[in-house]
C-alpha cells in the first residue's frame, strides 16, 4: 500500500493564539475529511479563551482499514496518526499549559483516534471527546494508568452502520475502569453525525475547563 503517513501534514489553527489562549482544542476529522471539516465545528462550540488546533491527515484518512479490525493491519498509519496526536499534546504542554486546560476531540475515525490515544496516554485531561467511536482494534484492553476523574464523552447513533453499540458501551467502561467520568450518550436512530445536545454538551465542558472548575 502506498498510503502516506501523516508526518509532514498540514497542522491547521483557529480561535486564539496559543499564546493568549486559557485552554486548547485538539481537533481530529473523519475518514475521507480534513481539517477544515472538523473546524467547522469551531462556530458552534467556540469559547473565546480557547486555541483549536486541527491537524490534516495524508490522504484524509488516518489509517485504511475498520477501526475492530487488528490493530496490526491498521499499522504503521495507525502509530503514524496517534504520533500526530502526541506531538501536538507536546507542544501545548511546552507552551506552558496543563493537560486540564487541554480537551481532545474527534468525529469518526477522529473519535476512535482520540479515545484511543487517551486510553494509551491517561491523565486529568480537561475533557476527551469522542463523537461516533470508540476504542481501535478487534480485542480490548485495559492498560494501566487513571483518568483521574476526567471527563470522558462518548456519543453515537444506537444504530450507527459504522460504530456498533456494544463497542461504544465496552469503550466507555474500559475507560471508567481507569478511572474516566464518564458520559455516554446513546442516541435512538440518529445516524452518523452530530447533533445539538453533543454541541451543547461540548460547550459546557469548555466553559469549566477555562474557569478551571474541572481541576
Amino acid at each position: 500500500m502506498s498510503t502516506p503517513l501523516h508526518q509532514g501534514q498540514p497542522v491547521l489553527a483557529a480561535g486564539k493564539p496559543l499564546d493568549a489562549a486559557k485552554a486548547v482544542m485538539i481537533m481530529i476529522h473523519g475518514r475521507g475529511a480534513n481539517a477544515e471539516s472538523i473546524l467547522s465545528l469551531v462556530p458552534e462550540i467556540e469559547e473565546p479563551d480557547f486555541a483549536f488546533i486541527a491537524p490534516q491527515a495524508a490522504g484524509g484518512t488516518w489509517y485504511p482499514y475498520p477501526f475492530m479490525e487488528p490493530v496490526e493491519r491498521n499499522e504503521p498509519y495507525l502509530s503514524s496518526a496517534l504520533a500526530v496526536i502526541t506531538g501536538l499534546v507536546d507542544q501545548v504542554l511546552a507552551q506552558g499549559f496543563v493537560t486540564q486546560q487541554i480537551m481532545l476531540l474527534g468525529f469518526s475515525q477522529g473519535a476512535c483516534l482520540v479515545s484511543e490515544w487517551a486510553v494509551r496516554n491517561p491523565k486529568r485531561y480537561g475533557a476527551v471527546i469522542a463523537l461516533s467511536g470508540g476504542l481501535i482494534g478487534d480485542k480490548l484492553v485495559q492498560p494501566p494508568g487513571s483518568f483521574d476523574d476526567a471527563i470522558f464523552f462518548f456519543g453515537c447513533s444506537d444504530t450507527d452502520s459504522h460504530i456498533p453499540k456494544s463497542r461504544v458501551e465496552e469503550s466507555a467502561a474500559v475507560v471508567k475502569a481507569m478511572g474516566g467520568d464518564v458520559i455516554k450518550r446513546l442516541y435512538p436512530k440518529m445516524g452518523h453525525t452530530i447533533n445539538h445536545d453533543e454541541i451543547a454538551f461540548i460547550h459546557g465542558v469548555m466553559t469549566e475547563v477555562v474557569r478551571g472548575e474541572n481541576r
